[in-house]
């Protein structure tokens, strides 16, 4: 019998792990195949190449879930906005500031921003340790400023990346009310109204065409890490809640510096060595809270509710 429970926390833990590093190898991609490109037209493209992600998966796997319903459309409406057309296109307009490591760095805010987001519209609990983990990252965000302010437009950078990651939560939070509903549909909607909606403000603006070889590069960064890591995103969610695999997806990020670091990036001081060790301490409290947490929160999402804090 404990097996058969700690199943769906494993799985759904996996899940979310290969979310984050789907989505951490995207952001060092972007800052060397996206110089040059105007903000809109990077989400534009991300969110193309995540529909048809999904639109490929859909034939190939189709996960348990009903399909989507004409009363979801609201919804699909706000986690597009703040999703796939706000998120992406302050993440290329900060990444191309402030570098692909600090910026892959201080998406591990988003963690901070999702389970925040997570009490206050579904009361899932936190509790001494995960505010722990919250204030760590904090202060891993705040040490981050002190490297980013150091270059001409960095700061400002830093500010927006801090700001995609909010909307990416609300995202993840609004989204947590679609995940019984096939992944695959959920992605394909959310992607293609992102990217409509994106590629008509370039379009509007003027803003350079890329490249070719750009093209394909932010084609296969969308369908990798915005539309395959939301699919995973989204099947964690439906075993192990939103504020719980938000915590996992908090890895990401270290992927996605540890990959710019390799790439030669080292504008990076010991400010942020400091940040990356106070986000590597929160994502530690939030991965290893207790067991029996997990289970009751598992448990109460299976009868379709949210315990009490």
């Amino acid at each position: 019998m404990k097996p058969r429970e700690r199943s769906p926390i494993v799985v759904g833990v996996l899940l979310a792990l290969s979310a984050a590093i789907a989505f951490g190898l995207t952001a060092p991609a972007i800052a060397h195949g996206a110089r040059g490109v105007g903000t809109w037209s990077v989400a534009a493209l991300l969110y193309v190449g995540a529909a048809a992600s999904s639109l490929v998966s859909r034939f190939l796997v189709r996960e348990v879930g009903n399909s989507l319903r004409r009363s979801d459309a609201s919804r699909i409406v706000v986690v597009a906005l703040f999703g796939a057309a706000l998120a992406p296109a302050l993440f290329a307009f900060g990444i191309a500031r402030t570098g692909a490591t600090i910026a892959s760095l201080v998406l591990n805010l988003e963690a901070v921003f999702t389970v925040a987001f997570a009490w206050l519209v579904y009361r899932e609990p936190i509790g001494r340790r995960v505010g722990m983990a919250v204030a760590a990252m904090v202060a891993g965000g705040a040490l981050l400023t002190v490297d980013a302010g150091a270059g001409d437009g960095r700061l400002g950078g830093l500010f927006a990346v801090v700001a995609a990651t909010a909307c990416w939560a609300a995202d993840n939070t609004w989204t947590r009310a679609l995940s019984g509903r096939d992944p695959s549909d959920v992605v394909l909607a959310k992607s293609a109204l992102g990217s409509v909606t994106t590629g008509t403000i370039a379009v509007f603006l003027g803003e350079r065409a890329p490249t070719w070889t750009q093209i394909v590069v932010l084609l296969g960064c969308g369908a990798v890490g915005y539309g395959a890591s939301l699919r995973l995103y989204l099947l964690a969610q439906r075993r192990i809640g939103a504020a719980r695999t938000g915590s996992v997806f908090a890895v990401g990020p270290f992927v996605g510096a540890a990959v710019s670091w390799m790439l030669g990036e080292r504008d990076a001081g010991i400010a942020t060595l400091a940040g990356s060790l106070a986000f590597g301490l929160g994502v530690y409290l939030h991965v290893t809270e207790s067991h029996e947490h997990a289970l009751n929160i598992h448990g109460d999402h299976a009868h379709g509710g949210i315990a009490p804090p």
